[in-house]
Parts: structure tokens; C-alpha cells; sequence
């Protein structure tokens, strides 16, 4: 009975632990996102009193109008969500097509150039930024909205995360396609990719979140501000001897709300598709 009693309490002391450690988690989490909401309700004058004011003395909803009025948020809605949906869907194209070859099909020199994929994620992204550039100059797509689309069409993440969850289906599946008479496009479009259905969804979140929230980017390429996304636009406000910071904290909540609708909708999909990504290799 005092060995029960000793398990019990063992298990309910590991189990607070395990809430605790949450609970701070959550906290350290939504902290900065509840004072850009505050900061965007306060005055310039508040939001710079040190030390800090926590609450507004009184609301400044007018923030949220001034900053529709000081740029054009509806092109920057537009040019973003052109951005972020035509991205998206060339990744999961091309991306689902890549990991299925490098999953399924046997063809000379597989392992050495998916190492070489691989070797592309140790590379950090600014590298990159550069080169882009110039080939954008060079095909004289600067300033426009295919200059921000056309270097994130494919990825080396998409490709695999993707190539695991091929590796998932079972090889007497695609054994009986062949027998069938299916050749290897029939193959990926009518079975692989229904069954790796996760694993798109999955693909379509994290591109879908990394494009909304690209920044650094679409400031290299585009110049003209009818060109900008939303996360290029409101970096615009930030000035060089003023920055009116509930303005600027006012657009950041207008442009980050739809990501967080899309991450509550899909959440389950898109952590069961990351939680697979090192399960098989």
C-alpha cells in the first residue's frame, strides 16, 4: 500500500513538473505577441516610457486605421497572398515529385545527389540571397512580384520531408501498381499521393508560414512599394530618427492574424507532418 502510495506520488510530482515546464513555455511564447497587441493600442508616447507601461491609459484603436492610411495594406494583402499561394503550390509540385523520385525510383548516382540536397540545409540563406539577386537583375525581374516567387519554388526541406513520407508507404503497394501496368506517373498521381496526404499538409503549412513571414527577401528584390509584401511594407514604417511603434505594431497585427487562424486549423497535420520527418531514412 506505501509502495502504491510512493508511485502515485512519484507520477503526480513528474506530472506538475511536466505542466509546469508548459505552462512557462506558454508563457514565454504568447508574451511578445500580447505586447505587440498592447503596444499597438498605446500611444507614441507610452510605448517608449522606461520603464515600460504595460497597459494603455486609454485605447488607440485610431492605430489600426492610421496605418491603412499611411500605406496601401490592400496591395500589400494581395501581393502577398499571390506570393504565398503560388509558392506554396509549386513546392508541393515540385517537391512532392522530387521526394517520390528519390523515395521510389532507382536511378545512377541517387545517393550522392540527395547527399548533395541534404548539404543545401547546412548552407545558411543568406548565401543565396546574392546570387538570386543578380540572376533576378539579369532576367530583368527586379521590382515585380515573379522576382519574389520564382527562388522559392523549390526547396531542399519540401523535398525531404516528403522523400520521408514515401519512405512510410509500402513497397508491395507500388509492386502491385507495376503489375497492374501502372508506369511510375500513375503510380505517383492516383497512390502516393493520396496516401502521403499528411505529409502535403504539412509541406503547405511550413511554406505557407515561412512566405507570409519572409522578410529579408522581398526588401533585397522589390523597391517599389506596390511590389512589397506585407512583412517588406511594415518594416517601412521603422525611420531613421523616428519610428511611430504603435503604428507599426498596429500593421504587425493585422498581418500576422491570418497565420494564426491557418496554424489553430492545422495543427494536428502540421506537427504530425514534422514529427515524421526523421522517422525512417
Amino acid at each position: 500500500m506505501i509502495l502504491n502510495n510512493k508511485k502515485q506520488n512519484k507520477f503526480f510530482n513528474q506530472k506538475l513538473l511536466v505542466h509546469i515546464v508548459l505552462l512557462i513555455g506558454v508563457v514565454v511564447t504568447i508574451t511578445p505577441f500580447v505586447w505587440m497587441v498592447l503596444t499597438s493600442l498605446k500611444t507614441v508616447g507610452e510605448s517608449t516610457l522606461v520603464p515600460p507601461k504595460i497597459l494603455p491609459e486609454v485605447p488607440q484603436w485610431k492605430n489600426y486605421s492610421e496605418v491603412q492610411k499611411t500605406l496601401p495594406f490592400l496591395k500589400f494583402y494581395y501581393n502577398t497572398i499571390v506570393y504565398t499561394v503560388v509558392r506554396t503550390l509549386g513546392q508541393i509540385i515540385l517537391c512532392s515529385m522530387a521526394g517520390y523520385a528519390f523515395a521510389r525510383i532507382e536511378f545512377p548516382g541517387k545517393k550522392y545527389i540527395f547527399i548533395g540536397l541534404l548539404s543545401v540545409l547546412m548552407i545558411p540563406g543568406q548565401s543565396f540571397l546574392l546570387p538570386q539577386f543578380m540572376i533576378m537583375a539579369k532576367l530583368k525581374l527586379l521590382n515585380t512580384i515573379r522576382a519574389l516567387i520564382i527562388p522559392g519554388l523549390f526547396s531542399s526541406f519540401g523535398t525531404f520531408l516528403m522523400r520521408q513520407f514515401f519512405m512510410q508507404i509500402p513497397k508491395e503497394i507500388e509492386e502491385a501498381a507495376i503489375l497492374d501496368g501502372c508506369n511510375h506517373f500513375h503510380i505517383f498521381k492516383n497512390i502516393m499521393l493520396p496516401l502521403v496526404r499528411p505529409g502535403i499538409i504539412a509541406l503547405a503549412i511550413t511554406c505557407i508560414l515561412d512566405s507570409w513571414n519572409q522578410l529579408m527577401w522581398p526588401l533585397i528584390v522589390n523597391t517599389n512599394i506596390n511590389k512589397m509584401t506585407l512583412s517588406a511594407g511594415i518594416a517601412s514604417l521603422s525611420g531613421q530618427h523616428f519610428t511611430n511603434y504603435p503604428v507599426m505594431m498596429a500593421g504587425a497585427v493585422l498581418a500576422i492574424w491570418p497565420m494564426i487562424v491557418v496554424f489553430i486549423i492545422f495543427q494536428k497535420q502540421f506537427i504530425q507532418g514534422l514529427a515524421f520527418t526523421g522517422s525512417k531514412g
